[in-house]
């Protein structure tokens, strides 16, 4: 599939881990296991929140959103991943390639900013409670979701038509398992300095800058906490924030190691390792980790598990 150098590239070979051809159908059937998960774990989630009540508040109507969005997130790599691992390679046009990559940045923009908004939340509760109901209203909640969604839309849109924009020539093929920033700027030739600074700019305005919410909110949060006098009360509101810390430091954690580092010198099997945890990994344990670690919704579970017992007897 490689060209010349000279070679302009007009299609994309994407491989998934070559040096291990034996690897390709248990893998097929783990990453199938977990996208299974994924969606049945998050639209559970996202019907969970939609029928019980108790979780028509602020937190879980982005919780709800959130999960919307990780099971768009996932379904945009995960699928063609599968395909890759049955057959050994996947070859991609330029357009298909431009439409996975705006699609991947869309969402995981979005989760970013959600990550985000419900950490702002976190700190209404805490640190500002007789004042929650008039901040969180229902239409500044949609207002913060609609938000989220552009600066989505924009981020996702600038960055692809950059990227995009870049010339690509000699080999086409991206060890990777999808169309993503990292290996695509290994493809340039050219001068893509301008390009480059673009993308990254942009990339500031997303995850540095929800990193920078979440951790001033969190701040706060904590000294809130500290200030109670009884261990029953900070543990019972430290409680409250738990899973949503837990989400975000699985989430950006696996983002920053894979974009805010120096990626020279890296091998292409660590990157898709990484990338594994992010795009298969993180979206299938959300819903785990918010139903596990939150009271609400799992009393909200043991009692739609109870109604459907009920609902099967004669």
């Amino acid at each position: 599939m490689a060209g010349r150098n000279d070679t302009v590239v007009t299609e994309f070979f994407l491989t998934a881990f070559p040096e291990h051809p034996e690897w390709g159908l248990p893998l097929f059937l783990v990453f199938l296991s977990f996208y299974l998960l994924t969606l049945l774990g998050n639209t559970g989630m996202v019907i969970l929140i939609r029928v019980d009540g108790r979780l028509h508040t602020p937190m879980y109507f982005f919780l709800g959103h959130l999960s919307f969005v990780d099971i768009c997130y996932s379904s945009v790599t995960v699928p063609q991943m599968l395909a890759m691992l049955l057959e050994r390679g996947a070859v991609l046009s330029y357009t298909r390639c431009a439409a996975q990559f705006f699609l991947f940045t869309f969402f995981a923009s979005i989760d970013c900013y959600l990550l985000a908004i419900m950490a702002y939340d976190r700190y209404v509760a805490v640190c500002r409670p007789l004042l929650y109901v008039t901040v969180m209203t229902e239409k500044a909640r949609w207002g913060l979701l609609a938000a989220a969604y552009a600066a989505g839309f924009s981020s996702a849109f600038v960055r692809t038509v950059t990227a995009f924009t870049l010339s690509f020539c000699g080999t086409n093929e991206i060890d990777f398992i999808f169309c993503d920033l990292p290996p695509l700027l290994k493809l340039t030739c050219g001068d893509s300095y301008t390009q480059e600074v673009v993308i990254i700019v942009f990339a500031i305005f997303v995850m540095p800058l929800c990193v920078l919410v979440i951790l001033v909110s969190y701040v706060f949060i904590i000294v809130a906490i500290m200030r109670i006098r009884s261990a029953g009360g900070r543990a019972k509101t430290f409680s409250t924030c738990a899973s949503h810390l837990t989400a975000v430091s699985l989430f950006f954690g696996t983002l920053i190691f894979m974009y805010l580092r120096d990626n020279s010198g890296q091998s292409s099997e660590e990157d898709r390792a990484v990338s594994v945890l992010y795009t298969v990994v993180t979206p299938m344990l959300n819903p785990f980790i918010y139903s596990l670690r939150n009271k609400e919704v799992k009393e909200a579970v043991v009692k739609a598990l109870s109604r459907s017992k009920s609902r099967g007897r004669p």
